[in-house]
């Protein structure tokens, strides 16, 4: 079977060293050094030029050391014996390719600096050996990038073998991409990291991103670059897949699995144009993909838009921290005005919230002869007593287990055992209200003020709920609470007055001593006890 009738199931294989195929192989060294002629002659001119800028002279000293590399790489590799026991072609060609990137981004590198105007007289020649750099680079995807599928006819003369007749011959398809470099006027701002082992491919790449007004750092192995990464924030990684020690596959394995880096946009490099590699890192979590050498247009844009992605992402992740702030305020303000559990029925959209609830105790206190004290101080001084005081009345609320409902003026009203039931509800109040009187002593003698408290308590059944639309209330309602409200009034200067219901709760564990009895509107006589501590 001719070779250009194989099946396109079978894989290809170079012909043997004692096949005719060698005249192919001769034609083929003669086809690839002619461009790198092309490449080193003009840029030899160039370098004997006096009117050339001396600072730009060493970029055209790397185009020089890329052409003789690709002249030595030649030489080693096609040869007869070297080239046909070659299997890995897709490594040959990314070692082919590595001096032709050089060649061709310092190429565009000199071009685009035309606005110097000693430049300008050699961009028809810098241009020639970019030009010669992509006709070499589209000859090695012809005689190496892929296996061939379809056969293609020979010319004519079968004595000349044209570079896709002798693709064909040895099994390759013949692709021959046309690279052009434009100016654009695109510029940004933005921190890069670029990650490759190869000095010259590195340089030129970040040279390349600080002309377009980007910060860049540049390091050559992944473990650098994941060092640098946890210790610096970057907008951008853009990460070469083929790296010794940690390639770019594990980099950015590494990347994506570290919750402190997982959100960093990676675009990963690579000279090969291999779609398994490309799909894998995309599946992985890279952004995007760029195949060397760069197209400078290419390039811009890429980067331009996997930054302006990355920047939509911040704004909507900083848009969505506002947003949970804002709604953590929220449920601070509602936690302030409301118990927990009642907000969460107002949030699930419960439209009129009654509780009935058979047994709390309520506490009611007062200062005493506070309005004649609010009269020898200034309003802020009055104020900021009144914060300091229910500020420690608030926290020793929340300690005993009880629930503040409101204050009023100076007085101050809690109760235990709701909104949720709780059976040691008198116990919680008592305790409460002797921690109220010891700090209202310890304020006192602090801010040196005659400051004394009434507290007085009741334990029975109450109504609670909330009212109102716009500004929200929690309040109870019922006997329980008028009958608190007269036992603070009617106890004595710093004592805690409570009811018998509320002494039958706790006479076993807390000292007590008769008090009055009173009249009380609605309920008659009252039997009342004064609470002194603990037993």
């Amino acid at each position: 079977m001719k070779p250009t009738e194989r099946s396109s199931s079978q894989p290809a294989q170079p012909p043997g060293p004692d096949s005719a195929e060698r005249v192919d192989l001769s034609r083929m060294r003669h086809e690839l050094r002619t461009p790198i002629n092309h490449i080193l002659g003009y840029c030899e001119m160039l370098m004997e030029e006096a009117q050339f800028p001396k600072a730009h002279v060493e970029d055209l000293r790397r185009i020089h050391t890329g052409g003789r590399e690709l002249q030595v790489l030649i030489a080693r590799y096609f040869d007869e014996e070297q080239f046909f026991q070659q299997r890995d072609l897709h490594q040959l060609y990314h070692e082919l390719r590595t001096p032709v990137n050089q060649i061709i981004g310092y190429s565009d590198l000199l071009i685009e600096q035309a606005d110097d105007p000693e430049m300008r007289g050699a961009i028809p020649d810098l241009q020639k050996i970019r030009d010669a750099a992509a006709n070499w680079l589209a000859l090695m995807e012809a005689y190496l990038i892929e296996p061939a599928t379809s056969a293609a006819p020979e010319p004519e003369d079968a004595s000349v073998k044209t570079p896709q007749a002798i693709a064909l011959n040895l099994g390759f398809t013949f692709k021959v991409p046309e690279p052009k470099s434009a100016r654009s006027a695109f510029r940004d701002e933005g921190a890069i990291l670029v990650v490759d082992d190869d000095e010259n491919s590195r340089e030129m790449l970040a040279r390349r991103l600080r002309r377009c007004g980007y910060t860049v750092s540049a390091v050559s192995s992944g473990l650098h670059a994941l060092a640098l990464a946890r210790g610096q924030k970057f907008d951008l990684v853009m990460l070469d897949m083929i790296m010794p020690g940690l390639d770019g596959f594990q980099v950015l394995a590494k990347i994506k699995a570290d919750p402190a880096l997982r959100e960093t946009t990676v675009i990963m490099l690579s000279a090969l144009d291999e779609e398994n590699g490309i799909a894998r890192c995309i599946e992985m979590g890279a952004e995007d993909y760029l195949a060397k050498p760069f197209n400078p247009v290419f390039l811009r844009a890429r980067i331009g838009a996997c930054l302006e992605k990355k920047r939509l992402r911040d704004q909507e992740t900083a848009f969505l921290h506002r947003l949970q702030a804002e709604q953590d305020r929220s449920e601070r303000l509602l936690l302030n005005i409301l118990p927990k559990p009642i907000a969460e029925r107002l949030k699930q959209g419960e439209k009129l919230i009654a509780d009935s609830l058979a047994e709390v105790t309520v506490l009611f206190s007062d200062f005493v002869n506070f309005t004649k004290l609010s009269d020898g101080i200034t309003p802020s001084a009055l104020v900021g007593y009144l914060n300091e005081v229910f500020s420690a009345f608030d926290e020793l609320c929340e300690r005993h287990g009880l629930e503040k409902i409101k204050t009023i003026g100076d007085a101050y009203l809690a109760v235990g055992g709701l909104p949720a039931p709780l059976p040691t509800h008198a116990q919680a109040a008592a305790e409460l209200a002797l921690a109220m009187q010891e700090e209202v002593a310890r304020f006192a003698e602090r801010q040196g003020v005659p400051l004394r408290m009434r507290v007085g308590l009741n334990s029975g059944p109450v109504v609670a709920g909330v009212i109102g639309k716009r500004k929200f209330a929690y309040d109870l309602w019922g006997d329980t609470v008028n009958v608190a409200y007269r036992m603070q009034v009617h106890a004595p200067v710093g004592g805690i007055l409570a009811t018998k219901a509320t002494y039958e709760h706790l006479r076993q564990t807390y000292a007590f001593k008769p008090g009055r009895v009173l009249r009380v509107k609605g309920k008659g006589r009252v039997v009342t006890y004064r609470l002194l501590g603990r037993r």
